[in-house]
């Protein structure tokens, strides 16, 4: 009877000592991750849309309702809403508000444009921390299409807007409590089953 070799016993010896391999199975979704049902976020913008057509939103000071929920919708769940929303219901503002037709839809689509850049950075800070990081780009995008404006109408509209532009982004965490509470129902009912 032959004896084993040094080489053929380590050889032996590290087959034993190897953890298995895993075997690959099926990856699902994780349930929580994405809570919010698309007919959530459109009826959540269509209401918001048809608030918008209210009269009270002509009053320069006015926060935009609407830009503030397409841009909250662009951060959160930036695969169901982008630039192509912003862009179509920022034409169908022009048209109501019987504007220079795009002014509008080149604001909401430059808002969206910088939610979905800062979209990392901005999930990982509070609701108030996020309206801050979004002042800038609200203020930007808005600055844009009143010199626009200005340029087109040669009347210069003043600096009164950038009040609306402030209310707009101090709105976002209560705008954006409100929309996120299916989410915090749902998990709080997760966490009282568990």
């Amino acid at each position: 009877m032959r004896r084993p070799s040094q080489s053929e016993m380590a050889s032996t010896r590290s087959r034993a000592t190897r953890p298995p391999v895993p075997r690959p199975h099926a990856v699902r979704p994780d349930p929580r991750e994405n809570l919010t049902s698309p007919r959530y976020i459109w009826a959540t913008i269509i209401g918001v849309w048809m608030l918008s057509l209210l009269p009270w939103r002509s009053w320069m000071v006015a926060p935009d309702l609407l830009l503030l929920v397409i841009a909250f919708w662009c951060v959160h769940e930036p695969r169901r809403i982008g630039m192509v929303v912003a862009f179509i219901f920022g034409l169908m503002m022009d048209v109501h508000d019987v504007g220079p037709l795009g002014q509008q839809a080149l604001t909401y689509a430059m808002v969206a444009y910088g939610a979905s850049v800062l979209q990392r950075r901005l999930l990982r800070f509070d609701l108030w921390s996020q309206g801050l990081h979004m002042l800038p780009v609200f203020f930007i995008a808005k600055l844009i299409g009143i010199l626009i404006c200005a340029w087109l109408a040669n009347f210069w509209a003043g600096w009164s807007w950038i009040i609306g532009v402030l209310l707009t982004a101090a709105l976002w965490p209560a705008v954006g409590w409100l929309l996120l509470l299916p989410q915090h129902r749902m998990n709080d009912a997760d966490a009282n089953t568990v």
